[in-house]
């Protein structure tokens, strides 16, 4: 809930006249069309955030010995290729941390043919009179859809949510909990373009009634739109300001470095990274130490941040779709990854070498079918 800002100006006897209202922290809400708006299209640190796990985690591929789950896994619809599928729900997990996917049928067979992703923004969760999951409704241009579980109790729609202690229904994102980081980030950027359209002269105040006399109403007014029509603007730079009657203009003394505000946008730009699991460093953020180099810091992105939410999707959709699917297995690709080629020769040359295993047992070390 946004918190109105205080409009009280000095108006009584007083040696300073305040021209500008001091305003209340205004933190801005957490629903998920103001963290696409403020977020994801509105802030370049958390946009390439999201953009870096989605890309990343949606380059690793599932398998499936079932062919038909295959053939859902890699062609989900006739519009959409698997990885698009999977890189839109990594989008809205990191944006809203709910993701939705449609299971689509022909009439007469229960058998998935079709995977389709749900608008985040159009889903809510149904809930019956003891607050346990009823089924989802799905807003339309013209009316809603209800989707109710099958007489078997299986769902055609697949929840995708991070754990939100606070709510059981909907998951909680990296960019709702780094949302005070991100209202820091985008009113310090704020500041930086009203201070350059002010032409870099940061405000100050005008003294006045040191013999103890006050402006009216009328004149508090007058001065107060002057100053604001003629003094304020790139194009009223440098431009003269008349004092009359007793006035005395006060500049503000500050730093360039505080008028940029470089330290706080830094900061909050850290906390953004941080919120998502991206090391700064790869963001060119600069202070972050965590990491000695490059590499370090781009194998623990994969390691700590992309490859635990790729194995809970793969799980996940395994689960689901075993409703359907007798014994069906869903395994993350993860021998076409680069950051894991290090690791990945290290344990082949170990199961090699060691000459007390069979073939078999060596094959099911590494992963691979017999």
């Amino acid at each position: 809930m946004k918190l109105p800002w205080s409009k009280s100006e000095t108006k009584t006897a007083t040696p300073l006249i305040a021209l500008a209202h001091l305003p209340v922290a205004d933190w801005g809400c957490a629903d998920p069309a103001a963290l696409v708006r403020d977020g994801y299209a509105g802030n370049a640190v958390a946009y390439r955030c999201v953009r870096m796990i989605a890309e990343a985690a949606a380059s690793i591929t599932f398998s499936s010995a079932d062919a038909r789950v295959q053939t859902l896994l890699v062609e989900p619809s006739p519009d959409e290729s698997g990885q698009a599928l999977l890189e839109r729900v990594y989008t809205d997990l990191q944006i809203t941390g709910n993701a939705w996917l449609e299971a689509v049928t022909l009439a007469g067979d229960i058998v998935p043919r079709g995977l389709y992703a749900l608008q985040v923004e159009a889903v809510r969760v149904r809930q019956d009179a003891q607050g346990r999951l009823a089924g989802y409704t799905v807003k339309l241009k013209q009316g809603e859809r209800r989707i109710a579980p099958a007489p078997d109790g299986w769902s055609t729609v697949l929840h995708l949510k991070l754990y939100n202690p606070a709510n059981t229904h909907y998951g909680l994102s990296p960019l709702a909990a780094a949302r005070k980081s991100l209202d820091i980030h985008n009113g310090a950027a704020g500041w930086a373009k009203s201070l350059i359209d002010n032409a870099a002269r940061p405000s100050g105040a005008l003294l006045y009634g040191k013999d103890g006399t006050r402006l009216n109403d009328e004149q508090f007014d007058r001065l107060k739109a002057q100053l604001t029509e003629e003094h304020t603007g790139a194009a009223n730079a440098g431009r003269p300001l008349l004092l009359e009657g007793g006035l005395d203009w006060q500049p503000m003394s500050l730093s360039p470095v505080e008028m940029d505000f470089a330290e706080t946008r830094s900061t909050a730009a850290r906390e953004i990274a941080l919120a998502f699991g991206v090391p700064p460093m790869l963001l060119g953020i600069p202070g972050d130490n965590t990491y000695a180099t490059y590499k370090e810091a781009h194998a623990a992105f994969w390691r700590l941040t992309v490859l635990p939410l790729v194995q809970k999707t793969a799980g996940a959709l395994m689960v689901w779709l075993r409703g359907r699917f007798d014994e069906v297995s869903i395994q993350p690709q993860l021998d076409t990854v680069p950051a894991f080629a290090s690791e990945r020769d290290a344990l082949w040359a170990r199961v090699g070498a060691a000459d007390f295993l069979s073939d078999d047992e060596k094959r099911k070390l590494l992963g691979l079918s017999q």
